[in-house]
């Protein structure tokens, strides 16, 4: 753990792109490719954006391998690793480490509804079986479980666990938690309308489901943000709020790939029980990517 990387600046919350019904892994590669060059920090690959939850554990541990194997040290790669299924989670960890990750994303437990023991004790099996970082991941309004600041201050004592993805929506839980872990422990904003807010009180970063269709620009507000230039962060976040809001109108990831659909860069096919994303909201979201410079009008 001595070696372990920096995380640190936007991290895409990486879509898995799909052509028939399969995986397209030359479109992979190539969102990969133009992440990186458009300065985006890190990849999070496999993650509910990834639609983790309609892929194989084939399928997941293949796009683990293809984003690992084309970023090529690059950047950093963390990936996907949760379940509401502990060993699951262990298995994916493994996967992901042996793979070369860099870091995983485990996710609170979501529908079994464990309490707070159970959730240190889920995260604490996953750290016990793994010795990349570990970047614990709180969603309470998806999960329905939240991790309070207690438990991940037990938590943050083990080697392993080494930050917070935090999409609680509170910006105030940043420095609750940064009283609690200590300034080093780090915490990535999950929610994009709130990532320069969470900068400001101590994060340091985002994983941004938007970043998939304006790498660039997320990009650059968090390189202003951590540089401590808020006065050009926010003109940046000025250009990129209403392309927050459209893209959360429905699913995110079905927002990120219609506005990857516009950009020629991946189709916009999901797996059910996600469908495309209706007119209203695909017209705001080109709107959006119009106002803030991403697309051409």
């Amino acid at each position: 753990m001595n070696d372990k990387p920096v995380f640190r600046g936007s991290y895409t919350a990486l879509v898995t792109p799909f052509a028939d019904g399969v995986v397209d892994h030359a479109a992979l590669r190539a969102l990969v490719d133009w992440q990186i060059d458009s300065g985006t920090h890190g990849l999070v690959p496999v993650g509910t954006t990834g639609e983790s939850p309609t892929l194989s554990h084939e399928e997941h541990r293949a796009v683990v391998e293809t984003v690992i194997q084309q970023a090529a040290g690059r950047v950093p790669v963390i990936a996907g690793a949760g379940s509401n299924n502990t060993r699951e989670a262990v298995e994916l960890a493994l996967h992901a480490q042996q793979a070369g990750a860099d870091g995983v994303l485990v996710v609170t437990p979501y529908y079994n509804k464990p309490n707070q023991e159970g959730l240190y004790q889920h995260f604490a099996a996953v750290a016990e079986a793994v010795s990349i970082p570990i970047i614990v991941y709180n969603i309470p309004p998806r999960s329905v479980v939240d991790l309070s600041v207690a438990t991940l201050a037990r938590l943050a004592q083990l080697e392993s666990i080494v930050g917070v993805k935090d999409a609680t929506g509170n910006v105030g839980r940043i420095l609750q938690q940064r009283a609690a872990c200590g300034p080093d422990f780090v915490q990535f904003s999950g929610d994009d309308i709130l990532a320069l807010a969470s900068v400001a009180v101590g994060a340091i970063g985002v994983i941004s489901v938007v970043s998939n269709v304006a790498p660039r620009l997320c990009a650059d507000l968090q390189n202003a943000a951590l540089a401590g230039d808020f006065k050009a962060a926010l003109a940046l976040q000025d250009r990129l709020t209403a392309l927050q809001q459209a893209i959360f109108l429905e699913a995110g990831v079905t927002g990120a790939k219609y506005g990857l659909s516009l950009l020629g860069r991946a189709r916009e096919e999901v797996r059910l029980p996600l469908v495309a994303s209706a007119e209203p909201t695909k017209k705001a979201i080109r709107d959006a990517m119009v106002l803030a410079g991403a697309l051409d009008a």
